[in-house]
């Protein structure tokens, strides 16, 4: 999968990723003001689990007991967990057709699969068409090849290598995403091309994220934080202030003093970031980024990276990643075009540059 630049909720900056077997831990944090009168107070309170998406999620909520967060904090746990082994591409599970089992079938036979997968897949064409085919699900074939490079690379740096440009440029011949073919009655998903694979990165991490939030809001959890991997999705406000969320997005200067490069005001809505600042590679002196451009089949070299502000976290995702993979005078005139939709630009020489209405969410002060 692709993987993000991560946003870190100012909660959450010094939290550090730990590879282990996935945990959840429970903290009361602080106890504040009354409901009403005779009514319980609102406590603050934090979850984290690992591993899910190959990340860590965190999750900051107001509820009136620890044991009603605990509800909370587990559902999303669980959801989660479904999204993740539905929409992975790596690893089998038995009895579950996910997407790894698409890609096995490609030209084979249509897979019958999870009403989550199809529902991905038709919002993946959606944005691809949206996004001008920067964000495109059906990119597998490249990324894959990218994605072994960069492993050995990082396994052996001293002989990493760039993949050979007519090996991508074979590959990129297969990655037409008419050639997904969704039979919603009988529910499957068939991949004409046989030389054709999937690969979700770009997308599944924030359309699960904007799924199981809605799942959570549904059930009655009113006022929380929800980061996976760095997709901040707010429900609603800070109910005990009535204000929307603070969120830091990440500084992608590693030497820079402050870890946090701007505060944001989130309420009931979603902040994604992609960076080049991660994940990427080393060849003869020069890093290479995981984000690739379709126009190239080469790493995107324009920014370091681009934050985007809207309502739904599974758009957020895709549209940071195309406006990573565009110019900046393209990006500006594709993001003011969209309604409730907003960007934030790091170039390479640290310019900082924003659409029609991104600095109206910047908290004083920033």
């Amino acid at each position: 999968m692709n993987y993000r630049g991560r946003i870190c909720p100012l909660y959450f900056l010094r939290c550090h990723l730990i590879k282990k077997v996935i945990s959840t831990i429970l903290l009361i944090l602080t106890i504040l003001g009354l409901t009403g009168c005779g009514e319980k107070k609102l406590a603050r309170y934090q979850s984290e689990f690992i591993m899910l998406f190959d990340t860590s999620t965190r999750i900051v909520g107001y509820t009136r007991t620890k044991e009603e967060f605990s509800r909370y904090s587990q559902l999303i746990y669980d959801s989660l967990k479904e999204y993740h082994i539905l929409y992975d591409i790596y690893n089998d599970y038995e009895g579950i057709n996910n997407i790894k089992t698409i890609n096995d079938n490609a030209g084979i036979r249509p897979v019958k699969v999870d009403k989550r997968i199809i529902d991905l897949l038709k919002f993946s064409k959606e944005v691809y068409e949206k996004t001008r085919g920067k964000t495109n699900v059906a990119y597998g074939a490249v990324l894959k090849i990218w994605h072994d490079y960069r492993t050995q690379g990082l396994e052996d740096p001293e002989n990493a290598s760039l993949p050979p440009f007519e090996e991508l440029k074979t590959a990129s011949e297969h990655t037409n995403i008419e050639d997904i073919i969704i039979d919603e009655e009988n529910s499957t998903v068939f991949l004409k091309d046989p030389l054709m694979s999937l690969d979700v990165g770009a997308v599944a991490k924030g359309y699960a994220t904007e799924q199981v939030s809605k799942t959570a809001k549904g059930k009655g959890m009113n006022s929380a934080l929800l980061s996976v991997g760095g997709n901040v999705r707010a429900l609603n406000n800070n109910v005990t202030t009535n204000q929307p969320w603070n969120v830091g997005i990440q500084n992608p200067d590693p030497e820079a003093e402050n870890p946090v490069f701007k505060v944001v005001k989130l309420d009931d809505g979603a902040l994604v970031t992609s960076g080049d600042y991660e994940r990427f590679y080393t060849v003869d002196g020069k890093r290479y980024n995981h984000i690739i451009d379709p126009a190239t089949m080469y790493p995107a070299e324009y920014f370091t990276s681009v934050s985007i502000i809207c309502k739904d976290s599974g758009l957020a995702d895709a549209l940071s990643t195309a406006l990573f993979c565009m110019p900046f005078e393209e990006g500006l005139e594709f993001i003011n075009s969209l309604p409730e939709v907003e960007a934030m630009w790091i170039f390479k020489d640290k310019t900082v540059r924003y659409s029609e209405n991104f600095e109206s969410f910047i908290k004083e002060g920033q």
